[in-house]
């Protein structure tokens, strides 16, 4: 069932696959309402404030910037993560059998001034095959001051860059960035209004600078979804668990998988 008065549903055109296709990235604007953004913040900042409260300079990145499974926490999110419009483009852009992957906040609110370097999403989770996309959602405007996406149009192009012996230097440092040695001259920001959703490819090559604003947070819905075949590499090619959204899937344990909610 659509929520017309909280979500803007859309089909993505021609133009936007090729760019899609083409660039690695895609701006689609506005697939929350304003009432949506209204009550999906309210929603999302108790879960937050249940649990994180104001930056801490003292606590990890972790700590600060990132909430997991949020839906299980906000109804509207689940209900946008499930069933709202971004849904039927990744059947545009990926194929008929689509499953939820991921959702999370991440925000970055006022003082937390730590970037987040180079890395490809898929660098955090290698799923195959290779066209899972990443969904940023604003839920309130973000631009270069308060620390919005630079991406590096293209890059997808590249393919998977293999980040095993880095991250395994890493988490005996408890790092989690990956801070890939790249040429930014191609970088672009994409700043973004409450509302717009950016989606881009595992492969995007993107970072974000810090919060540098005194007045302002940046807080961003994170989403990401799969085929519904798609395997962890990393994890001896097990199927990706996640919400069967459409179409079918060879694997019962993801068919079934948070079925109930």
């Amino acid at each position: 069932m659509q929520n017309n008065s909280k979500f803007n549903y859309q089909v993505l055109t021609e133009d936007q696959i090729k760019f899609y296709q083409e660039y690695g990235y895609l701006k689609v604007g506005f697939t929350l309402t304003p009432q949506g953004v209204d009550q999906m913040l309210a929603e999302c900042m108790d879960a937050w404030k249940a649990e994180k409260m104001d930056f801490d300079p003292d606590k990890t990145w972790l700590q600060n910037a990132l909430l997991v499974n949020i839906h299980h926490k906000s109804p509207l999110v689940r209900d946008f993560y499930f069933n709202g419009p971004i849904v039927d483009m990744m059947v545009q852009l990926i194929g008929p059998n689509i499953k939820a992957a991921t959702s999370q906040l991440t925000f970055k609110m006022r003082g937390n001034t730590k970037s987040f370097d180079w890395h490809q999403d898929n660098g955090y989770g290698e799923l195959e095959p290779y066209n899972t996309i990443s969904t940023l959602t604003a839920l309130e405007d973000v631009d270069e001051d308060n620390g919005c996406l630079r991406i590096i149009p293209g890059s997808h192009k590249e393919g998977q860059i293999d980040v095993n012996d880095f991250f395994n230097k890493k988490r005996r440092q408890q790092d989690v960035s990956i801070s890939l040695d790249v040429d930014e001259s191609h970088a672009i920001p994409v700043p973004m209004k409450a509302g717009e959703t950016l989606m881009f490819h595992c492969w995007t090559l993107h970072q974000s600078r810090g919060n540098f604003s005194e007045s302002r947070d940046r807080r961003i819905l994170f989403m990401r979804y799969a085929d519904a075949d798609a395997v962890e590499v990393y994890n001896d090619r097990l199927p990706r668990l996640g919400r069967l959204l459409r179409g079918s899937t060879i694997y019962p344990e993801v068919a079934a998988y948070e079925s109930e909610l």
